[in-house]
């Protein structure tokens, strides 16, 4: 059995929403790739996130079908849980800061996996949508408000693996951010919030609010592969 803990990233103003992450933080109960990919796909959340070193923020991230060098929202769930200033991550060191309620990451748009950025009229339009067939990841998003920086967002991965629908995506808001030049706020999914901007040096920075689904109980456990 491997104990794990499960977060919302990216909760709505109030608290509420957000996009499950898995975290097994005692990294070494599962040191093989193909393990913590069975586990990944175990739990089933849009992603895992496996710690290899707490205090160096050291992190490993897998959906249910493969492994991650980069992703917003794991990035930003494990800042919290963690307390770090920095991650590392298969694709580079991730800067963390933190602002009142929120935690934030500053990443390269390079690191993002491939997005299809896909812009509507009216956020009407993207509410309206159904869940495209597998084959193409795709955001979805149109203004709110365009004066305002503020975007509705949806996100299909495509991936066949069971997530038709991604509740909250930093790395497409990273993008998306990347690709407008222009700071954001999100709103994605059932009602999560994402919060972007630019940092110097050509990083991008993503964030918002972070709680545990269980917060007066302890860890969980799953499972099949490895051992606590």
């Amino acid at each position: 059995m491997t104990d794990y803990e499960v977060l919302r990233v990216f909760c709505g103003p109030d608290g509420g929403y957000g996009n499950e992450l898995g975290v097994v933080r005692a990294g070494a109960a599962l040191p093989d790739r193909a393990d913590r990919q069975a586990f990944a796909r175990e739990l089933g959340f849009s992603e895992t996130v496996f710690v290899d070193d707490p205090e160096r923020g050291e992190i490993d991230i897998y959906t249910p079908t493969l492994r991650l060098p980069f992703a917003g929202h794991p990035c930003v769930g494990a800042a919290w849980l963690l307390g770090v200033d920095r991650l590392v991550t298969a694709a580079g060191e991730v800067d963390v800061r933190r602002d009142g309620g929120l935690t934030l990451v500053a990443a390269r748009p390079a690191w993002a996996p491939p997005r299809t950025l896909r812009r509507y009229a009216s956020a009407a339009e993207v509410d309206a949508l159904e869940v495209p067939p597998p084959g193409e990841w795709i955001y979805a998003w149109a203004w709110q408000d365009e004066a305002a920086g503020t975007v509705r967002a949806r996100a299909f991965p495509g991936r066949g693996d069971g997530i038709d629908e991604d509740e909250a995506t930093g790395a497409a808001a990273l993008l998306l951010t990347a690709h407008l030049g222009r700071a954001l706020t999100v709103t994605q999914g059932r009602g999560s919030q994402l919060l972007t901007g630019s940092r110097p040096g050509g990083l991008i920075e993503v964030g918002g609010r972070v709680r545990r689904t269980l917060p007066e109980g302890g860890p969980q456990r799953a499972g099949g592969v490895g051992s606590a």
